[in-house]
């Protein structure tokens, strides 16, 4: 059983609408050169494979260039994925397990970083867990590049919708609408963004929430417009396009206490992950050192000490990123 499992509770109803949303979003298309690697994760994992969907950075520039893709592997099960029993011991316990993939093909060379998680721990992740590590990634724009069969793709798109409605119903108590009480789409992502980030250890600058946020505007206003009979008692639409809060005070403090929460679970997680990524991640530590140098503009210097023992100075390396800010 995972440590992330979350409370049996019930799912509030999901608009349809939100649902067919996220359907067309995940559908548009993307370069064929994310299909190269696709291809590699259906050799790796045959019938296992449920679906696969793409986010992050080079999702956003719409090419690989010289980034690492990001893909979710989406499995029926973990025995079925795995051979090795302790990778199906380490996903079931924190979910998800990281690997790296490499594929060249006519004389360029694509990489990627790609999660494995069953069909049953993303529908959880995306509605139930406390910690925001999946329906936080999966409330912002994705690609779905396979899916098994129907059954599969009409899974994954509840599970999209369930993220974006997790990811308002949590974060939006903690927007401060003091005044007029009236807020924007933007001013809702930026701080549901600028939140889920506190809550892991990560290495981008300030403001990339609000970077992010107007990147995307268009799709989030279509979303929250989409999300809000999912949310009731929480926001209501204004005639002028803006919002209103009906969040009250203690509703307000119960939340910033549960963000808290969320901000220390983030930190051990992140850490638990980072532990168990030196098992799965080919050459983790040059990973790691490239993505906050491509965030922060901040070198770090891989040794020989670092590589022969990636845990131990790995915390090392931590403890000193977050001493002077780098890492959050």
């Amino acid at each position: 059983m995972s440590i992330l499992q979350g409370a049996a509770t019930a799912d509030p109803p999901l608009p349809e609408g939100l649902i067919s949303e996220m359907a067309t979003l995940s559908s548009n298309t993307v370069s064929a050169d994310f299909l190269v690697l696709l291809e590699a994760l259906k050799l790796r994992f045959g019938s296992a494979l449920d679906a696969v969907l793409l986010y992050g950075s080079c999702l956003r520039a719409r090419e690989i260039g010289d980034g690492v893709v990001d893909f979710y592997a989406v499995v029926s099960s973990y025995s079925s994925a795995y051979p090795e029993r302790y990778l199906r011991y380490f996903n079931t316990l924190l979910p998800p397990n990281v690997f790296y993939l490499e594929v060249s093909q006519e004389e360029k060379t694509f990489r990627a970083k790609y999660a494995v998680v069953s069909m049953a721990d993303f529908e959880q992740g995306t509605r139930r867990w406390f910690h925001p590590y999946l329906w936080a990634r999966f409330a912002q724009p994705s690609r779905l590049l396979f899916f098994r069969d129907e059954a599969a793709r009409k899974r994954i798109s509840e599970s999209l919708a369930h993220a974006v409605v997790t990811f308002l119903g949590s974060t939006l108590p903690t927007l401060d609408c003091s005044g007029t009480g009236a807020t924007t789409t933007e001013m809702i992502w930026t701080n549901g963004l600028t939140q889920t980030y506190a809550a892991e250890l990560r290495p981008e600058r300030a403001g990339r929430a609000r970077q992010l946020a107007q990147m995307n505007l268009e799709v989030y206003s279509r979303l929250t417009t989409l999300a809000v009979p999912a949310l009731a008692g929480k926001l209501m639409p204004l005639p002028d396009g803006s919002y209103e809060s009906l969040i009250d005070d203690a509703g307000r403090r119960k939340s910033l206490w549960h963000w808290q929460l969320r901000r220390w679970q983030g930190k051990v997680l992140s850490v638990l992950r980072l532990s168990k990524a030196a098992f799965t991640f080919h050459d983790s530590i040059s990973y790691a050192a490239w993505k906050i140098e491509r965030h922060t503009g901040i070198r770090v210097e891989v040794t020989p000490m670092l590589r022969r023992h990636p845990l131990l100075w790995g915390f090392k390396v931590s403890w000193r990123l977050l001493r002077r800010g780098v890492l959050r």
